[in-house]
């Protein structure tokens, strides 16, 4: 057993259950020596091996000479590795039994059990990425389309983190030219010269943090999809949007009133664009103690949309329930489906118009599959503008983010009344170094260990 190994970390880093491939990861000084005391492959020795190199062998119980598994392992020497540290990570058979029982050899060996996060924890602690990339590694394995991915992907790149270190560079550079004005004055009117520069900066600085604060709301959505609530009294077709948009059988759907008597969640991408769809249960009155409960969750849901599809029948007439629910979601963003556009319509589209003030309509079939393309086009016109941005675009989606950028912002106002109410240099100053300090947390400069242990806390284990 290695008893030097206690700043070494072990975990399982892959997905729990069966699969084909099985890893379980190790990080630290002892990482290498702790795998050679359970890795045999005739007289080879890991610790003899190139970095990131793979090899062959058996993973061997040291205690009994039991053999648990046929293995490749990889060996990465620091400091080119995800943690700056020794890493080794084994890849045994995929499978609940197999990769519980090499890891619990070689915590027995020495290593420790990785807290959840720890590996991307010691990449940020040891300098390999910053705070951003760190909660980057989050959203990439969360992403649900390919564009959540992307905007992921250009975070870990480091695509934000520059664009706030020269954003700090620039107000450190006006910091220390300010410095220079004060203490060596070379004209009678300094002091205006030195209030017009801060001015000057301030609105430079202020105008590309605004620019990404203006991303937020469409970094929000593609991060965390758009909370869309399908709602509509029984049997307008509620559950048929869902299986149509899903493109799977989903949701049960029979002509039975109340099949549908829970919310039913599912995440779906639409022109790249996310939605967490809520199938809700038919709103209506009814005495049915389960369905009474799904009617409650059905307006809950409502409530907590993003965006509210409310279909309806346009083969009947509208009801007096038709009518709550128009009156329920007019201040909501909403799309109002026309549904069973196949059959002779009964609905008077003239009331209809009236009650919802000439909001266009969309008309469809579902069970057809007809005015699908439109529903897609209106969904992200209505948060895009039809268009889901740049693809090279950064976005500011993390809400830690969004809150220290809003913050610098109005320190920087700050800034620009000091000015304007012509207030002694160093007291503006003290504003303009805080927006500095605000931009600097985003990175994680002086992030509070408190900060850390939440963030990294997110991870899984082996992470």
């Amino acid at each position: 057993m290695i008893t030097a190994g206690f700043d070494t970390i072990a975990a399982i880093s892959s997905a729990p259950g069966e699969g084909a491939i099985g890893i379980v990861r190790l990080s630290g000084d002892q990482a290498v020596d702790i795998a050679d005391t359970v890795y045999q492959m005739g007289k080879k020795k890991l610790a003899n091996q190139d970095s990131h190199t793979i090899h062959y062998g058996h993973i061997v119980d040291p205690n009994n000479g039991q053999e648990i598994d046929e293995v490749m392992v990889s060996v990465m020497r620091s400091p080119k590795t995800f943690t700056r540290e020794d890493i080794v990570e084994i890849n045994c058979h995929g499978g609940m039994v197999a990769t519980n029982r090499i890891l619990e050899l070689v915590l027995r060996q020495g290593a420790h059990l990785a807290e959840p996060g720890e590996f991307t924890k010691r990449a940020f602690l040891n300098g390999r990425i910053d705070l951003t990339q760190a909660e980057a590694v989050m959203d990439l394995i969360r992403a649900k389309t390919d564009k959540s991915m992307d905007m992921a992907v250009k975070q870990l790149d480091g695509n934000l983190s520059q664009l706030v270190a020269n954003l700090r560079q620039d107000i450190l550079d006006t910091l220390a030219q300010v410095e220079v004005n004060i203490d060596y004055p070379e004209y009678d009117d300094v002091e205006e010269m030195t209030l017009q520069l801060l001015s000057e900066k301030t609105d430079q600085v202020k105008g590309r943090i605004d620019g990404l604060l203006a991303t937020a709301k469409q970094g929000k959505i593609l991060r965390d999809g758009i909370q869309t609530a399908i709602i509509g009294r029984p049997n307008v077709g509620k559950s048929s949007l869902l299986n149509a948009l899903l493109h799977e059988e989903k949701a049960i759907v029979t002509d039975i009133e109340g099949t549908t008597r829970d919310t039913i969640e599912e995440y779906i991408s639409i022109r790249g664009v996310p939605l967490k769809l809520v199938d809700t249960a038919g709103i209506r009155d009814t005495e049915d103690t389960v369905e009474k409960i799904g009617v409650e969750r059905s307006r809950q849901a409502i409530q907590q949309a993003d965006l509210v599809i409310l279909i309806l029948n346009q083969s009947e007439a509208l009801t007096a329930m038709d009518q709550e629910l128009l009156a329920m979601t007019q201040d909501q963003q909403r799309i109002i489906l026309l549904n069973k556009s196949d059959l002779p319509s009964q609905l008077d589209q003239e009331q209809l118009v009236d009650l919802i003030n000439y909001q266009e309509i969309i008309t469809t079939s579902i069970l057809k599959e007809e005015g699908m393309d439109k529903l897609e086009a209106r969904i992200a016109d209505l948060f895009f503008s039809g268009q889901t941005g740049e693809r090279d675009a950064t976005y500011v989606s993390n809400a830690r983010h969004i809150d220290l950028l809003q913050k610098a912002s109005q320190a920087l106002d700050d800034v620009k009344t000091g000015v304007e109410a012509e207030m002694p240099v160093d007291l503006i100053q003290i504003d303009f170094t805080r927006a500095w300090e605000l931009l600097g947390e985003i990175v994680g400069e002086g992030a509070p260990d408190e900060l850390l242990n939440q963030l990294f806390s997110q991870f899984c284990l082996g992470k």
